[in-house]
């Protein structure tokens, strides 16, 4: 197991982000290369770190931070980095799930999520930030 693939085994199985030691156990390297393997995963665009720190804020399309997308499966509970990711949680999970989300305009709750392998629910995502321009401020898009 590699450290990107130590990452995500955790959140899958916990629905948070290992630290750098944590990876660095479960991917049987030192904690030096962990750290090391967290900021060129970040600077890849793979992951995202809290400023200043390694600690994992986001690892697409999870987010290790309470958000407004929570996304509940069968087996747990996670939270979606927006609404695009909320849905991208079930497609990586292979997974039905309930999306619990509000509307960014009126605050009134939405019912979405995936039903057999299928997207239900009536909202519109609405990107502010053209895709070009995601990662200028990955947190505010």
């Amino acid at each position: 197991m590699n450290v990107r693939e130590a990452i995500y085994s955790r959140v899958v199985a916990t629905g948070e982000a290992p630290s750098t030691a944590e990876a660095a156990a479960m991917a049987g390297v030192t904690p030096e290369t962990a750290e090391r393997a967290y900021r060129d995963l970040a600077e890849a665009h793979v992951i995202v770190l809290e400023d200043g720190s390694t600690r994992i804020r986001f690892a697409p399309p999870f987010s290790a931070v309470p958000t407004g997308f929570l996304v509940r499966t069968a087996a747990r509970e996670y939270f979606g980095v927006c609404a695009w990711d909320a849905f991208g949680v079930a497609a990586a999970l292979h997974a039905d799930a309930r999306i619990e989300a509000a509307c960014a305009w009126s605050g009134d709750p939405m019912a979405c999520g995936v039903a057999n392998g299928r997207a239900y629910g009536e909202g519109l995502i609405h990107l502010l930030v053209p895709a070009a321009h995601f990662w200028d401020d990955i947190v505010f898009t």
